[in-house]
């Protein structure tokens, strides 16, 4: 295998190994190209078998401790793309007892700036499938049962950290599945635009030295063996851009974005239990000890794992929204960095969002009694009155709550009965719409 013998000389030396899903992709394109010559006429069909066989096992995971060239490599993705042929032209020639070339018959047809291009754009699409979707499901139907089952949970609403009208712990939890309900709308939009594949554009996009009927047939079998219904590219946007991949790894940053406020939301509402808010449980995150020096403290692990991850994937994205940046004219010259990035954003975010929403949405335990007594406590409450006795007697009964007087006994001053305050301070009124009215 003489250039992976030989690349390592010249590319990075970090130790980053591509994604299991990029070598998946990358057999699967072989595999298809291999049928695909076969079948064109083009290639001997004992050969053309083999490399099938051969591809198959690096699809499988038998040949990964093979594909040994580093991520940070030259932009267009050449190390990955000959580290492959020559592995599968190795394991074809011992498979056939025929003289497999990498060049010549694994490689036949195609270009590195066409197939690895495609390749990442597979990868990206059957990670998403597999795990990012059913992830981001998970967390929206967590967060839909359990704010049904807390529909009715007054607590106090906080805006700028400062207490606010109270809102129920339901309100707030659909608020966070509506936004991530929206992203798997968008996540699915974008798919249909990554699915678009460039291979059979060979080198510039014309798709010269291929047969004219190799790309679509390609394609086809890629599809087989996927199931991911795949369709063709324009060539030369293909290479030339990597705008699609971009916007998918767009839409994982916004979801970590979103993923770190609910996070952030929670580890608050979780925070004390005595000095702090301390609206709800955790019971999940007592299962390891919170402290190394504190015996029985619990700590929001999940939450803050989560919110790491998050962080990640956004640098990730920053990382990709450069890289899209490399290359002129014909090519692109980010792509491996940026195949190797939206893969593991992919693993990253699935894991985060199925960790959150089993151990902590679903394992959530709130303190209602606490979130009443903040709720009717909260200066806020003036709000409702202003309507009733006037902006400048609300803003003077403030006043009085500041100096420790509590809502009631402000009523109570204005000449309110004790009836009147229970229906004017009765929140389930005050979480929807309506105008309090003098009684």
């Amino acid at each position: 295998m003489k250039y992976t013998e030989s690349a390592p000389k010249l590319f990075m030396d970090t130790g980053t190994r591509f994604h299991r899903s990029l070598i998946f992709a990358m057999g699967v394109i072989k595999y298809s190209c291999a049928r695909t010559n076969v079948s064109l006429g083009l290639l001997d069909s004992k050969i053309g078998h083999a490399i099938e066989q051969a591809s198959e096992e690096l699809m499988q995971g038998n040949l990964d401790h093979k594909i040994i060239l580093d991520v940070f490599q030259t932009g267009s993705g050449t190390g990955l793309n000959m580290n492959v042929n020559e592995v599968i032209a190795e394991r074809a020639s011992e498979l056939s007892g025929l003289k497999v070339h990498p060049n010549d018959h694994v490689n036949m047809g195609q270009s590195s700036n066409d197939t690895v291009p495609t390749a990442i754009r597979i990868a990206a699409v059957k990670q998403v499938h597999e795990k990012l979707i059913p992830s981001v499901k998970e967390m929206i139907g967590a967060l839909r049962d359990v704010g049904d089952k807390y529909s009715d949970l007054v607590k106090a609403g906080r805006t700028h950290l400062r207490d606010a009208m109270p809102v129920t712990f339901g309100q707030e939890l659909h608020a966070y599945a509506d936004a991530f309900s929206h992203d798997l709308e968008i996540l699915n939009s974008v798919l249909s635009y990554v699915k678009e594949l460039p291979i059979g554009g060979t080198a510039v996009g014309t798709g010269v030295n291929s047969h004219p009927m190799f790309r679509e047939n390609v394609i086809r079998v890629i599809n087989q063996v996927t199931g991911l219904n795949f369709i063709p590219s324009n060539p030369f946007r293909g290479l030339r851009f990597l705008t699609d991949l971009l916007t998918l790894s767009g839409v994982m940053r916004t979801m970590a974005v979103e993923l770190y406020r609910v996070a952030q939301d929670f580890r608050l509402m979780f925070s004390g239990p005595m000095t702090a808010v301390g609206e709800i449980d955790l019971p999940s995150q007592e299962e390891i000890a919170g402290s190394s020096i504190m015996p029985g403290k619990t700590n929001p692990v999940t939450a803050e794992a989560s919110m790491l991850i998050s962080a990640q994937i956004v640098g990730l994205d920053q990382a990709n929204q450069f890289a899209s940046n490399l290359g002129e004219f014909e090519l692109a010259m980010g792509v491996p960095l940026i195949g190797q990035n939206v893969s593991t954003q992919v693993d990253l975010l699935s894991e985060g969002l199925r960790k959150f929403s089993s151990l902590v949405i679903r394992g959530v335990v709130p303190n209602e009694e606490k979130m009443k007594r903040y709720a009717e406590s909260s200066p806020a409450l003036i709000t409702v009155i202003s309507p009733i006795v006037g902006y400048d007697k609300a803003s003077q009964i403030g006043k009085m709550l500041n100096k420790g007087m509590s809502i009631r006994e402000a009523l109570r001053e204005l000449g309110f009965d004790d009836k009147a305050i229970e229906e004017i301070l009765d929140l389930s009124k005050l979480v929807r719409p309506g105008i309090q009215k003098k009684t």
